[in-house]
């Protein structure tokens, strides 16, 4: 069975990146692959920020990758370098802070798709 690792590098707010790698997760379960973490990394750090309060017609793309990953027991990580450098010190709780180096460590039976 294939597995795949996902690396997130650009905000939830920024571009469509967020919603593609939903919806590829989503494919990915259903068909029968296995995710085996997802990794948020530059930019992307700023979904696991407690602080984002979206407009109600907007769609809370953090959030619902936070409830997939909780949903199918998939590890949802923040480079915590990353957001040390750009000022966030306090995550949501469904985010697991993890350095560069456990995230390529865990690459070594998956394939890397990044968004």
């Amino acid at each position: 069975m294939t597995t795949f690792s996902l690396l997130l590098t650009t905000s939830p707010l920024a571009s469509q990146s967020f919603a593609s790698a939903l919806q590829f997760c989503n494919a990915a379960v259903a068909a029968g692959y296995q995710i085996e973490q997802i990794f948020l990394y530059q930019d992307a750090i700023f979904a696991a920020s407690a602080e984002i309060d979206l407009p109600a017609d907007e769609p809370n793309l953090s959030q619902l990758l936070a409830v997939f990953c909780q949903q199918n027991h998939i590890p949802l990580l923040y480079c915590v370098t990353a957001a040390e450098k750009r000022g966030m010190l306090d995550p949501g709780s469904s985010f697991i802070g993890a350095g560069l180096a456990e995230f390529a460590m865990r690459l070594t039976n998956s394939k890397l798709v990044q968004f």
